[in-house]
């Protein structure tokens, strides 16, 4: 899904989250070399609002394996191949999201894409495939991705802007009392010799309130219904690219703190929602460089910066579902950022 309506960002309303400076798209795909492809999956007679992102670094073309980190801020979710990523410091193939019963079908799908592609035969990867609850939304049916929608989203991946909100895998999210989804943003942060690029993508889907611009928004305080399971529960997955060459454990202590961020804008980090970071570096592992001290504050400002700004953005971007059983998912309303 390249082409999207034109939606309003958060900079377009005249505000900004921090003080660096985003990338020519303020998207993940800022990062040399990263792409993103979306199949969204809708169905509104049946309920079915669901589909898969897929972010795909270029490099692995060339390369076995990029550096890598992974944080789980709660374990209560599906993440395909995130104890190699921790034990080894290296990710293998694209990441893909989606829902969480299509978990299992999207990796299967992943690896029969890999083996299609492969000059050798393929005796053992680590696929990578993160996860969102969104059965509140869709209902009508627990797995509706198929391997044709994974290969659309994997085939379909480019660079330049990315579609957010109701979009890939997170077509059904809901997230801090509204309908939410896809979001991304990206920054620019000063080295010792260069210039590098820090950027993520945010699948946002969880429980807690709103907090924007100093402001705590709740659905209740606009006179708007709740939507979500009565027992909360969710996921929120953090994807995190930057281009430089860093050592894991660095890219383990990035991914951390795309998690934390998540509290910036009010998550609640409740008992049955999977918040999980994933940070990868777009430059093969040949050439690793340990950020100094000053270096690192300056990346971890960014991905800090980049994930509140994606969850507000995805939270703009994304539009009100309402199923055949009754279920309503509002849409954040843009009044709230022109009062």
């Amino acid at each position: 899904m390249r082409h999207q309506p034109r939606v309003r960002r958060l900079r377009d309303f005249g505000h900004a989250v921090g003080r660096l400076t985003p990338g020519t798209h303020n998207a993940i795909t800022d990062v040399a070399g990263v792409l993103v492809g979306q199949t969204t999956l809708v169905d509104e007679q049946k309920g079915v609002h669901s589909g898969v992102t897929a972010v795909v670094p270029n490099a692995l073309a060339d390369a076995r394996t990029l550096p890598a980190g992974f944080h789980v801020g709660n374990g209560y979710g599906k993440f395909v191949g995130a104890t190699q990523v921790m034990e080894l410091g290296e990710l293998e193939t694209p990441i893909l999201l989606t829902s969480t019963l299509s978990t299992f079908r999207v990796a299967d799908s992943l690896l029969s894409w890999l083996i299609d592609r492969a000059t050798e035969p393929v005796r053992s990867v680590n696929l990578v495939v993160g996860e969102i609850n969104d059965s509140w939304l869709s209902s009508a049916d627990p797995r509706p991705v198929t391997a044709e929608h994974v290969y659309g989203a994997l085939d379909g991946a480019h660079d330049g802007p990315v579609a957010m909100g109701n979009v890939g895998g997170g077509t059904g999210a809901v997230a801090l009392g509204f309908k939410a989804g896809i979001g991304t943003a990206s920054r620019e942060v000063a080295l010792r010799d260069r210039q590098a690029t820090v950027g993520v993508l945010v699948q946002a889907n969880m429980s807690g309130d709103l907090r924007l611009l100093g402001r705590t928004i709740t659905p209740e305080n606009l006179g708007l219904r709740r939507p979500g399971h009565v027992s909360e529960r969710g996921s929120c997955v953090v994807v995190i690219a930057v281009d430089v060459a860093c050592s894991a454990l660095q890219l383990s202590r990035i991914a951390a703190r795309g998690v934390f961020a998540l509290g910036r804008v009010g998550a609640a980090f409740s008992h049955g929602s999977g918040d999980y970071g994933l940070a990868f570096s777009s430059e093969p592992s040949e050439t690793p460089r340990t950020l100094n001290p000053a270096e690192l504050d300056g990346v971890f400002a960014a991905v800090m910066e980049s994930v509140e700004e994606a969850v507000i953005d995805a939270l703009l971007a994304a539009r009100t579902v309402r199923t055949p059983s009754g279920r309503e998912a509002i849409a954040l309303p843009h009044e709230v950022l022109e009062t």
